[in-house]
């Protein structure tokens, strides 16, 4: 799971940053709206933490601009700012939860286990399905519905999984996949995709699965049901 943090206190940010990995949150942080907004933009991210007063753009601007601009990544604001004018604020600049400062560590992690849950399909018991296939989050196994085979997936076979399940029924594009495992300023080449892409097809087949991942030429990615 891959976290945007915009925080300009970085003492803040960096103890939130320490938190967060311990969870096996993967967190990139930026110090100032402008540069916030720019990382944001990429769509490499899984979910965000915005703090609401930043140099140069607000963490409002920020959310309503990536509104604007299509991105629907779950957005939870973090500031000193309790008021409810400011809570109304943050939640109609595009924001999908609030929480102000000072907060308890418990606090802030259930609610970004609950921004995941709604907005990446994961069911109550931690899995994400499609056609025949279910692949458990916290176990990384890939299962076969229909005959019960199983197998347990490396990191970024994983990770391709999870993002292919998470974007059923839309193509997703090979560059937005790269980012999202490679991470958005990587120089990783892009044939690495392919390659991973081809290890997860094989373990769909060793299962016995009639899901399949299917290229879309020029584009990218997408799940199809087998006959």
């Amino acid at each position: 799971m891959r976290l945007l943090l915009v925080e300009d206190e970085k003492r803040m940010a960096e103890a939130l940053a320490a938190i967060l990995r311990k969870e096996n949150y993967e967190v990139d942080i930026m110090n100032d709206g402008d540069e916030g907004l720019y990382a944001a933009q990429s769509d490499a991210y899984d979910i965000m933490i915005l703090d609401v007063m930043l140099p140069g753009m607000s963490g409002f601007e920020i959310a309503k601009q990536l509104r604007r601009d299509g991105i629907k990544t779950p957005i939870l604001m973090l500031t000193a700012k309790g008021e409810l004018d400011d809570k109304v604020e943050g939640l109609d600049s595009g924001a999908d939860d609030y929480l102000t400062k000072p907060f308890m560590t418990k606090e802030l992690l259930a609610r970004l286990r609950a921004l995941e849950r709604r907005y990446s399909g994961v069911n109550n018991d931690n899995t994400l399905e499609f056609g025949d296939i279910e692949l458990n989050t916290d176990s990384c196994m890939l299962i076969c519905k229909s005959n019960g085979q199983s197998v347990r997936l490396k990191e970024k076979e994983f990770n391709i999984m999870r993002h292919l399940l998470i974007n059923q029924n839309k193509v997703m594009e090979r560059e937005s996949l790269a980012m999202k495992i490679w991470n958005y300023d990587s120089e990783a080449e892009y044939n690495n995709v392919e390659v991973y892409i081809s290890f997860t097809r094989k373990k769909l087949k060793f299962i016995g699965a009639k899901t399949q991942i299917k290229s879309v030429r020029g584009i990218g990615y997408e799940l199809r049901e087998g006959d």
